[in-house]
This record gives C-alpha cells, structure tokens and sequence, in this order.
C-alpha cells in the first residue's frame, strides 16, 4: 500500500470509528477530543490542505511544534516531542519538508517538549524562537519551562548545516491551579505575551498567560484567563500580524477573528469557526505562514504513514 492509499484508508477508519461512537454512544464524550459543538459555524476560509512534501529527514519522528521562519520566509521550524528522537535539537525544513539545518541547544534537556512559536522578545526588531517544554502527561512536574533565544539565520549557502545555540534563557512557571498536560504555546506579536492552552480536561480546557516581560530569573505563575469548549488541544498559532487564531486538536481546527484593541483571552471568548481539516495520523503542529497567504500543518509518525507537511491555502 503507497502513502496516499495508507492515509486515505486511515480517514477511512477514522471516520468510521467516529461515526460508531457517535451511534452507540449515550453520551456526548467523543475520544477525539470533541465536546457536543454543533453550533460551532463551519466556514471555507482557506482551502482543502493539499500535500506539501514529505518531511525528508529520519530524525524528525514525532513533530510536535511548527512556526513560519522570519529569518528564512520559505522554511519552518520544527521539534521534536519528549518520545522516540527526543533529543535537545529543533529543525529547520523549506516548505517541501526538505531538511535544512539542525541546531542543537545547549545547556537543556528535552523533557517532553510540546510547541514552538516565533515572536518578539525583550530586544527590540528581534525575532525570538521559543521552545515549550510544557508537555507533562501525568500531571506530574511542579514546574514547566520555555526556552527562549534569539532565532538564527544561517547563510543558504550553509545548507544543510548543523549547529548549537547558545545564550538560551530560561522562562521557569507552574500553573495557579496545578500542574497539567499542555501541547500549545502561542505569542502574541502586539504585546509579547505568551499564551498556553492545556489539553486534558474535559468537556473544557484552560487558557493561561505569562505576560511580558516574563522573568527568566524567578518561577513566575501564570494566570487563567479563559476556557474553550473541547478538549485535546495539540497545537496552536497567532498570526504574524495578530490578527488571527488557529487552535487544533487531533480531529479538528478553530479559527478566531481578533480585532483590533481585543486581547487574546478576549478573541477566545468569542464563537470560534471550524476549518475543514484533512485529519492526519497524530497531527499535533500547525502554524500560519508569515505572508498570510495560509497555513501549514504537519503529524508525528503513526501507523507507518510517514509526516506530510500539508498547507491549506487562504480563499480569495
């Protein structure tokens, strides 16, 4: 069986498995992560996701994190998550998901990183990357951390390159209602702030901040700001401009409006749009492009399907 015929088998099953729930069900609890949501609207604002490539590199198994390079417009950051592979790096790969560079941070471990997402930081004109090890599947850690550094911007003459990453600071943090499992980090590019969105709780999962400027020598706690009502986030993205957001969980993705003068938390209190989602393996990354002509997602490895970046073009 080819990868086309292994993914379109595997939407099969996957709808036919809900479609089962959905019937024999006496309950409103879906194992995808989907509370009953009927009256959230569905929209075409972009197109059907269409394969951008295979990502070519054996050493990306479990990709859990995806931004738009500023440095490299045509390229994407990507990271590993805290399974097989879990090594302290992050991959750059263009957009066909032919690898170009991997960096190694040095003086950090990967425990169960989970998101990246590229913004501004204390430096102004900077791009910042930052690295969410945010992951804690048994609500067993005190603490969480984001790495954060300053994105690099190798020569293309340089590819593919490896290298190491120095000068990382550490954003140290534990949650005012206990610790928990989180796979979203998201910065807003008007006020630096860091958002994260838990995963695991049901029917409603949390929305937190760690507003700018977020100390690098002190644990600092971040404040609950809001709920949205599904579960099972896996990634999410803030556009370029901060003028849209994207959240998804394994069999869907969520679209928000901000405008202008709104917060984030604010954005999110209103009635998301649904965006028609090819359902992937273990899709746990999506990230806009930076010229808003769209977005990207991509899957860890699962069931022998190798990740396919996927992009889904914005509608006239």
């Amino acid at each position: 069986m080819n990868k086309l015929s292994k993914i379109i088998f595997y939407n099969f099953c996957l709808n036919l498995a809900l479609l089962s729930t959905l019937a024999f069900s006496c309950k409103d609890d879906i194992s995808n992560g989907d509370d009953d949501d009927s009256e959230t609207p569905t929209e075409t604002l972009f197109k059907t996701g269409t394969s951008a490539g295979e990502l070519s590199s054996d050493e990306i198994t479990e990709a859990s994190g995806l931004v738009n390079s500023r440095s490299h417009s045509d390229c994407f950051w990507i990271n590993n998550d805290g399974g097989a592979g879990a090594e302290n790096r992050i991959f750059l790969v263009d957009k066909t998901g032919e690898l170009k560079a991997t960096y190694w941070l040095d003086g950090v471990s990967n425990i169960d990183w989970e998101d990246i997402t590229l913004g501004p930081g204390p430096e102004e004109g900077t791009n910042y990357l930052y690295v969410g090890q945010i992951g804690d599947n048994l609500a067993q850690y005190e603490t969480r951390n984001v790495f954060r550094f300053v994105e690099p911007n190798p020569e293309e003459s340089q590819f593919p390159l490896t290298d190491t990453i120095t000068n990382i600071e550490t954003i140290t943090y534990v949650y005012p209602d206990g610790s928990r499992d989180a796979e979203t980090l998201m910065i807003d590019p008007v006020t630096k702030d860091l958002y994260i969105v838990s995963k695991r709780e049901s029917p409603e999962i949390n929305i937190y901040v760690a507003s700018y400027p977020q100390s690098t020598s002190d644990t600092i706690t971040l404040d609950k700001v809001g709920t949205l009502p599904f579960t099972l986030a896996t990634a999410g993205d803030i556009s370029s401009d901060g003028s849209e957001i994207l959240i998804k969980n394994y069999s869907k993705i969520y679209y928000w409006k901000r405008t202008s003068g709104e917060s984030i938390a604010d954005a999110l209190a209103k009635t998301a749009t649904e965006i028609p989602y090819l359902v992937e393996p273990q899709g746990e990354a999506i990230a806009f492009t930076t010229d808003g002509t769209g977005f990207y997602t991509v899957s860890e490895e699962a069931n022998n399907i190798e990740a396919v970046l996927y992009f889904y073009e914005r509608e006239d």
